[in-house]
């Protein structure tokens, strides 16, 4: 059984490879042929203008569509980005007399990029495991409904790693993808195949999840965009996971972007089509423009600066660095920073944060997102060391508890890995009210700290991490984790570049002396092989604020003036 299980498995993973070829040798020759003055001029526009063009009849939203396909099929060579390949149904779709794209919609002819996960009708929505090969519907899942509702046109879904607990994007049914800024590295996880898409310029807009930071993390490894929206704000029926039932930590679905412009764009218009008519679980909260003009036209914000995330893993020069940029923007325009973590600014202990994050999402023990996985099929490395940890024989992760923390004097990773196991019910519900009492923490602080509007912190300690990185820096994610357990809103906009010359290591720096945490996060840290790789910062407001947060990033692009970020050149995948 397990040998015809292995065999089954490696051929569905060919097949899987062998279609998405097939399909792209088969698109029409002008997917395949150089950019024109037009196809620039798209790639340039606005997700609003190219609406508004085609709802007035001057842009065919078929030319867009292969505007962007051609780009897409070009970022895939170089960054193995796309698993299923919608371009053909795209343009039926287009063509229906049946209403199957709802021209008129605030949507109206834009190409959306789609994570794996989501159930397009008529495709496979694989995770990345070969088990789930062969698993299409014949009906679109609620959230591509709402987004076909739009306008929306879905033209590709994009890679992820198997289990989706990895800030890389690699499985053994599409392959690993790469960073289009360098291809030796990661774009990150788990909506990697979004991020290096959207970054290399073949989508505008897409759609990822997020459950520890697999929307921020990818954004700021790859130089794009995207919103952590609250849980219930944005739709997520319709989709397929590695961990079905899992509410420790809820997973959110939420919106990335190529450009800060059309990130906002896209968020009111799918906000403002009332997912709660497409979804049970989404709130009936529809856009506030109005809280969306009075952060935009506030005269001075008060923004909180959090530079590490609680002493775990120190922030990387080239991450602090790309803090201070900010900082400095805000403060030449009038608003007010204060720098949190000393005296009343103290914020609650975010390292017990990571810690009961940690055991929340892998309260099963691993055993959920295993049960998926064939025998012999290929695992995320840092995925296979969190099962390993909880498979630990009780007498022996004791036994390792102590060694690390009396011998190795490691308070931080011995308080990881104490109880890290697969769960009891009884121990769950404590875990639960623990978290519950922990963003209480956070509610009464933050509302001790007058008129603070958001706070800023790096979205990860380092920048993007080389393939396989995450064997080491799989436990290297507070920056961003803390956020979903508290299900606070949070976005991430890139910033700078890694800089061979300004983001060196401090002389004398040691790797040995740092905790098991920081010690795999810098185990990969090279300013020399990261230059030139992106460099983001996060923006974290509270619980549903997503127009405040968006408003707030929109003021600091705006603070940053001619500084701002510059974008992958498309002309490089020519």
């Amino acid at each position: 059984m397990v040998l015809l299980d292995y065999i089954r498995h490696k051929s569905d993973c060919k097949e899987k490879q062998q279609e998405r070829a097939s399909t792209l040798a088969s698109l029409p020759g002008v997917y395949h042929t150089p950019l024109t003055p037009q196809d620039r001029s798209t790639l340039d526009a606005p997700i609003e203008d190219l609406v508004s063009a085609v709802q007035k009849g001057t842009t065919s939203p078929l030319s867009i569509l292969r505007t962007y396909g051609k780009v897409a099929v070009k970022a895939h060579a170089r960054t193995h980005c796309l698993t299923e390949i919608l371009i053909p149904s795209a343009e039926r779709w287009l063509a229906s007399t049946k209403g199957d794209i709802n021209l008129s919609g605030p949507l109206a002819g834009i190409p959306v990029s789609l994570k794996d996960t989501i159930v397009v009708g008529g495709y496979d929505t694989t995770v990345g495991y070969s088990s789930f090969v062969g698993n299409s519907t014949l009906q679109d899942g609620p959230m591509v409904r709402l987004l076909k509702d739009a306008g929306a046109v879905p033209f590709v879904k994009t890679n992820c790693p198997i289990t989706l607990l990895s800030f890389e994007s690699a499985n053994e049914v599409w392959g690993r993808t790469k960073n289009p800024h360098n291809v030796d590295y990661s774009p990150g996880g788990s909506t990697g195949g979004e991020s290096a898409l959207l970054a290399a310029g073949g989508s505008r807009v897409g759609v990822g999840s997020d459950v520890a930071g697999s929307v921020r993390v990818p954004a700021h490894f790859s130089g794009c965009y995207s919103l952590r929206c609250s849980t219930g704000r944005w739709p997520k029926a319709g989709i397929a996971t590695s961990m079905p039932g899992q509410e420790g930590v809820p997973s959110v679905y939420s919106p990335m972007a190529r450009t800060l412009n059309d990130l906002r764009y896209f968020t009111r218009a799918v906000l403002g089509m009332q997912g709660w008519r497409y979804d049970h679980s989404v709130h009936p909260l529809a856009w506030r423009p109005e809280v969306e003009k009075e952060f935009e036209e506030r005269k001075k914000l008060k923004v909180g600066v959090l530079r590490d995330d609680g002493g775990v893993v120190e922030a990387s020069p080239a991450c602090l660095r790309a803090v201070d940029i900010v900082v400095d923007a805000l403060k030449k325009e009038g608003h007010e920073v204060l720098e949190l973590g000393e005296g009343e600014q103290t914020v609650p202990d975010m390292y017990e944060g990571l810690r009961l994050a940690s055991l929340l999402l892998n309260a099963d023990g691993g055993q959920m997102f295993e049960s998926f996985r064939r025998p012999g099929e290929w695992n995320d490395s840092g995925a296979a060391q969190l099962r390993r940890l909880a498979k630990l024989w009780a007498p022996v992760r004791w036994v390792y508890y102590l060694w690390v923390k009396y011998v190795r004097r490691d308070d931080i990773w011995a308080g990881l890995v104490k109880d890290f196991k697969e769960q009891s019910a009884f121990e769950q519900w404590k875990l639960v009210a623990q978290r519950e009492a922990y963003r209480a923490k956070w509610f009464e602080w933050w509302n001790s700290q007058e008129g603070l509007d958001a706070i800023i912190s790096p979205p990860n300690a380092t920048p993007a991490v080389p393939h396989g990185g995450m064997k080491d820096a799989v436990s290297s994610c507070g920056y961003t984790f803390l956020f979903n357990l508290l299900d606070y809103t949070a976005g991430v906009l890139p910033v700078t570049h890694v800089d061979k010359a300004k983001d060196q290591l401090p002389e004398g720096f040691d790797i040995k002396k740092l905790n098991g945490v920081a010690r795999g996060a810098y185990k990969h840290y090279d300013a020399n092989k990261m230059h030139g790789l992106p460099v983001g910062v996060q923006v974290i407001g509270r619980r549903l604020e997503e127009e405040k947060v968006l408003a707030v990033m929109q003021r600091i692009e705006d603070a940053l003036g001619e500084d701002k970020y510059k974008l992958f050149d498309v002309s490089e995948l020519d």
